[in-house]
């Protein structure tokens, strides 16, 4: 049985369809990793425009998904849930490194381990793999923002 199932993942996220990255969570040991699960498929919108014929994920929802399991391990480390005024932000990516493309069909298995917290500020090593090989790779840097009632 998953970690965290489809319904329980929405509640740590704020995105919905077709941004939402995140279909369940395997593994997650709070304050250290998460593993999570991304099944790829046909009908999703980008595969249209990127490429007819030849679909292919683009690297930068790879790095989305990455982002999104880093989010609810930040939650689950801190034992909340987002709320309508804050939002996490990339601060940075480094050493982003591609390695095998990604497409429908592949079932893509997202690591975050956080490296560093201070403040609003996280650091994660992230790897996205496909049946145990390595498609992407990257340092992310996310940090929190607090928005006043409008």
């Amino acid at each position: 049985m998953p970690e965290m199932d489809a319904l329980q993942v929405l509640d740590y996220l704020p995105q919905r369809y077709p941004l939402l990255m995140i279909d369940r969570v395997l593994e997650c040991e709070p304050g250290k990793r998460i593993l999570a699960l991304k099944n790829v498929t046909n009908n999703e919108p980008h595969f249209t425009g990127h490429f007819p014929g030849r679909p292919i994920m683009p690297g930068v929802l790879i790095l989305e998904a990455m982002a999104q399991a880093a989010g609810i391990l930040v939650f689950r480390t801190r034992g909340d849930r987002p709320d309508a005024n804050t939002i996490y932000y990339y601060a940075g990516i480094d050493n982003a490194r591609f390695k095998r493309p990604v497409v429908p069909g592949d079932r893509l298995e997202i690591e975050a381990v956080i490296l560093a917290h201070k403040r609003t500020i996280w650091k994660f090593a992230c790897v996205a793999r496909v049946d145990g090989v390595v498609a992407t790779e990257a340092e992310i840097l996310c940090t929190e923002r607090v928005q006043g009632p409008e």
